[in-house]
């Protein structure tokens, strides 16, 4: 019998929901047949837009949640008051065993909130990560933490690192995966109190791949494999990533347009540009999962439009079958960290 992924999806969160989320669930059991997408929202609203598509109906249900937490709402308040949003029904159906796992585009607070409060942690762990893949020259690298801790300890880090690594290894298939702490130099010795501090940690680490520091300018050329740091520096690195690759792509067609020579050239050198552009389309890679938790939670951009929706449910598909939760209880939470 074919093992199903159940994942529940909330369809009133980000900046294009429902349309967006609705048509990203579509495709996705419209792809697969071993994806079951439980849409969790406001029942009139998701039909309404359901009724636009043909699809597996046996693959979709819609479960009724009248509330919604704004972007705006403080976080813990809402996840405590607003008992019927999709974002605690979501949680509540993962927590429950109802659902593999969670995907929204909605309040990040809210879902960080949510993902330790109502899944909750995995024995343990101290602090789970948000932890997104991010384009590079040789392919993609891990950035974790992107958001869900700022202020974090070195012992946070080397979990974040340990973690990181058997997602790449597992998930990505790549075998010995580079692990690197964000620096503002090469040196041991640079850094930061909190880098100063968790390096000689890392390198103690036997169970990882530990290649020193990287500094900001080689994480695009693919310099290691998962790029470790606080919520804070994580932040502000993805968000600058993000801004310069939406800024260089406008401009760049933006020039290929400027002239009848640049047209037809753009004309030629289009399939090639397309492909190479794609490449570092984030959308392509699903949302951030929030690791070391009891269930997975993936966080998507507000903005996110189906193709990002559709990604993150294949995402959550692989992540079951790879049984990263499993695998980080074996590995990190049963032992302590190992030491030369």
């Amino acid at each position: 019998m074919q093992d199903i992924t159940k994942v529940a999806v909330d369809a009133m969160g980000g900046d294009n929901a429902p349309a967006e989320v609705v048509k990203g669930a579509v495709d996705a059991v419209s792809t697969r047949n071993d994806i079951k997408v439980f849409l969790i929202g406001q029942e009139d609203a998701v039909k309404e837009e359901l009724a636009k598509y043909t699809y597996p109906e046996n693959q979709i249900e819609v479960v009724h949640a009248p509330e919604v937490i704004e972007m705006a709402e403080p976080p813990v308040m809402a996840i405590r008051k607003k008992k019927q949003s999709s974002i605690v029904v979501g949680m509540n159906m993962v927590k429950q065993k109802e659902a593999d796992a969670f995907v929204s585009a909605g309040s990040s607070g809210a879902i960080l909130v949510g993902g330790q409060v109502i899944v909750g942690r995995i024995k343990g762990i101290e602090r789970p990560p948000l932890a997104p893949l991010i384009p590079t020259e040789k392919g993609v690298s891990l950035l974790i933490d992107c958001g869900a801790n700022v202020d974090a300890r070195a012992s946070h880090l080397v979990q974040f690192a340990r973690m990181g690594s058997i997602y790449m290894e597992s998930v990505l298939g790549i075998k010995n995966p580079r692990v690197a702490i964000v620096n503002i130099g090469a040196e041991e010795e640079k850094g930061n109190a909190l880098v100063k501090e968790t390096f000689p940690l890392l390198k103690e680490c036997r169970d990882i791949n530990f290649v020193g520091s990287i500094e900001a300018r080689e994480i695009p050329h693919g310099g290691a494999d998962v790029i470790v740091c606080e919520a804070f520096t994580g932040n502000v690195i993805l968000k600058l990533y993000e801004g310069l690759s939406a800024t260089l792509i406008g401009v760049i067609k933006q020039g290929l347009m400027s002239t009848l020579k640049s047209k037809i050239g753009a004309a030629l050198a289009l399939p090639s540009l397309k492909k190479t552009l794609k490449a570092f389309d984030a959308s392509q890679y699903g949302g951030a999962p929030l690791l070391g938790l009891n269930g997975l939670v993936v966080k998507t951009h507000g903005s996110s439009k189906a193709t990002e929706i559709t990604n993150s449910i294949f995402q959550c598909v692989t992540f079951k079958n790879e049984d990263i939760n499993g695998k980080i209880k074996d590995r990190i939470t049963d032992q302590p960290i190992e030491q030369d």
